[in-house]
């Protein structure tokens, strides 16, 4: 069980978020797990780990137990009574949308979600709390969409993250996203367009292709933008044949780590820690992605660790029993 003592909820409305254009609230709850020894000596100081939500998640909901497992708080918990993980704190932001998702980026048709976690909540969590208030004292980590926006976070802000890992994220687009889009099609056919299948939140049951056709226009909110566009954004493809629209793939490319990766190579190879895994029977292809920036940062000499491992894209809260001690041992410092 969870000591909800160790949980604290931070009611705060956001600037950044406000006026979003899906208009999805700018008031929200950080939730913030602190350590049982955070009480006990009130000098003590203690590193943060940033905590992102996979897609159609955000960070309270990583507190549900399940069966037969451990979520990450209780992992935590009993890690650091093992000794195998030393005191930190973790914070877990709510960056989700009417769409699923932000992918933790800056978007006209979403909202400013790395400006809301860069510029609003890290400084809230060091104002708050008894924090080492430097990057290489802070992390972030996440799972799939949450394990790319950890590794594009990390790639973009070296100032504010000295550690990253992203398990199964999100990265060598054309594996992961066009896939699905025969089925996305198919659900749009069925839901009228666009416009439908948006007016058919609460209402539609949610089938394989319903949620095919909201990843893909929830990538497309993300990655292309376009405020003079009827719904905010350029969708990937057309939506009558599936065609990929040439001019809009290129701006989804800019988003894509392996893409970017070789653009922010010092800022990688600054990260005390940089970890990624993916497994091998992965639904979403995922994989692929994986072992091309492992291959890429292997022929730069970015200093990284990878490990593929026997499973899929789901159930794979156990990885975090590797994730955590490292992250522990590159963000806390040792007495003396």
């Amino acid at each position: 069980m969870i000591d909800s003592q160790l949980i604290a909820a931070i009611e705060h409305k956001s600037e950044v978020l406000a006026g979003n254009r899906p208009g999805d609230p700018h008031e929200r709850t950080l939730f913030v797990y602190l350590p049982a020894s955070y009480d006990h000596d009130q000098q003590a100081r203690f590193p943060v780990v940033w905590v992102l939500a996979s897609f159609a998640s955000w960070g309270q909901r990583l507190f549900n137990l399940e069966a037969w497992d451990e979520n990450i708080v209780q992992r935590m918990d009993r890690l650091v009574r093992e000794g195998r993980v030393r005191p930190m704190i973790m914070a877990f932001p709510d960056c989700f949308t009417r769409y699923g998702g932000s992918q933790y980026v800056n978007s006209s048709a979403v909202g400013r979600y790395e400006d809301y976690i860069t510029q609003e909540l890290v400084p809230l969590v060091d104002s708050q709390f008894r924090t080492l208030a430097s990057r290489d004292h802070r992390g972030v980590m996440g799972s799939s969409s949450g394990g790319y926006g950890a590794l594009m976070l990390a790639m973009r802000h070296p100032d504010l993250f000295g550690a990253a890992v992203c398990h199964s994220g999100d990265m060598l687009f054309e594996h992961c996203y066009w896939p699905d889009i025969p089925g996305a099609i198919r659900a749009l056919d069925v839901m009228g367009g666009i416009d439908g299948f948006l007016a058919s939140f609460g209402l539609q049951q949610k089938t394989d292709d319903w949620f095919r056709a909201l990843n893909l226009i929830a990538m497309s909110a993300c990655y292309s933008p376009n405020p003079d566009s009827p719904h905010g954004f350029d969708l990937l493809c057309d939506a009558h044949t599936g065609e990929i629209q040439e001019e809009v793939w290129q701006r989804w490319l800019e988003h894509d780590p392996l893409r970017a990766a070789p653009q922010y190579l010092d800022q990688l190879r600054s990260l005390r820690l940089l970890y990624f895994d993916c497994g091998r029977r992965d639904e979403h292809n995922l994989f692929l992605g994986a072992r091309a920036l492992h291959r890429l940062l292997e022929q730069h000499g970015v200093r990284h660790i990878y490990e593929e491992f026997d499973g899929g894209h789901r159930g794979n809260n156990w990885r975090y029993n590797t994730s955590l001690p490292l992250l522990s041992d590159a963000l806390t410092p040792y007495p003396g």
